[in-house]
């Protein structure tokens, strides 16, 4: 089981199980055989009743066992386990945590469903989704810096906005791109190419006028036959993208919105009344919500809701798509984030 893979996708785990009842012996063969460094002991339901390891096993023949004794009296009972649905990142925490390669994924009955190893899940997977960024908009508040450069080609650390963002993809397992230019756009073809410098394969939107986050979706030719994500230019974050699409398929959407909580802290002390009276006090309270974070999935069906060359933003796409009672959901990040909007954040990405 790979970190994007559910466990009906990969069922090599399966030749890792033994029942209770196998001797050291098959034990042995079967950690040589399957190559998974860790066997899975079930019952005949299924159900997870321990795990066993080549230690395990040479710690039972320095207890005077043989290669027929049972491996009952030498399984690991309650192995750390997790579930389905639990994220790629918090598995690989865990496993660091726990100083452990093999963790087993369990459903609510404890019926064994996958494995994720250490080996395959550090490893981003190849994704062959779509990522559009969009990188047309004037950055009018970002003057006088982007009066002679696009905002994208603007440098943080050393190097273009955008060129951290598809360095980031790329780690993801991203290698398809397509960029949505309008303002100085040559100047970001010139730098981007076709992406072979980068090792990656770039194409290009070009908007004749301006049409919005989700407007300029609407050139994409040919459309695209999966899941894609789309980001605006101007978003530096650590968020794990694919983390993302694996979030969007999961809940069966058609558009994946990630959202930050922003907090805001009241300056007063609010008072609390019915009427005349006073009912009570709140001294600066704190004010939470979530904001969009500028970064989507989208399922291809979304388009149909887009006319071609008319402007839209990406709330009213997501608006369209609840009003025709499609399936719009939020990711909920926790990564750092910065929107380059101003120039006080342009400075602020380059003190990080």
């Amino acid at each position: 089981m790979t970190g994007n893979d559910s466990p009906s996708q990969d069922e090599s785990w399966r030749k890792a199980i033994l029942p209770a009842n196998a001797t050291i012996e098959q034990a042995i063969r079967n950690l040589i055989e399957v190559s998974k460094r860790i066997v899975l002991v079930t019952n005949e339901a299924g159900v997870l009743e321990g795990t066993l390891s080549d230690g395990d096993i040479r710690r039972g023949l320095l207890k005077k066992l043989d290669l027929n004794s049972p491996i009952a009296s030498i399984i690991r009972r309650n192995p750390l386990v997790v579930p389905p649905e639990l994220e790629r990142e918090l598995v690989m925490q865990l496993m660091v945590a726990n100083k452990v390669q093999q963790i087993p994924v369990v459903d609510e009955c404890h019926h064994v469903v996958g494995l994720y190893l250490w080996d395959e899940i550090s490893t981003a997977p190849k994704r062959s989704n779509l990522m559009v960024i969009m990188a047309g908009g004037m950055g009018t508040r970002l003057h006088p810096h982007t009066e002679n450069c696009p905002k994208p080609l603007l440098p943080v650390g050393g190097k273009p906005m955008l060129e951290h963002i598809i360095d980031r993809a790329k780690l993801e397992g991203f290698s398809h791109f397509v960029l949505a230019i309008h303002y100085l756009g040559h100047m970001i073809e010139a730098h981007f190419g076709n992406g072979e410098r980068l090792g990656v394969q770039i194409d290009y939107l070009r908007e004749e006028t301006p049409l919005g986050t989700a407007g300029a979706l609407g050139l994409l030719n040919p459309l695209p036959d999966a899941p894609f994500l789309v980001t605006n230019g101007d978003v530096i974050t650590d968020i794990r993208y694919g983390e993302l699409l694996d979030f969007h398929t999961r809940h069966a959407a058609v558009a994946s919105m990630a959202v930050r909580v922003h907090e805001w802290q009241h300056p007063f002390g609010v008072v609390k009344t019915q009427g005349v009276e006073i009912v009570g006090f709140e001294e600066k309270p704190i004010a939470r919500s979530h904001i969009n974070a500028g970064v989507y999935a989208l399922e291809p069906a979304a388009l149909s809701f887009l006319t071609v060359d008319v402007h839209c933003d990406m709330p009213t796409l997501f608006e369209r798509l609840q009003a025709a009672a499609k399936r719009t959901v939020a990711y909920p990040m926790h990564e750092p984030w910065l929107d380059v909007g101003r120039p006080d954040d342009l400075l602020g990405a380059n003190t990080i």
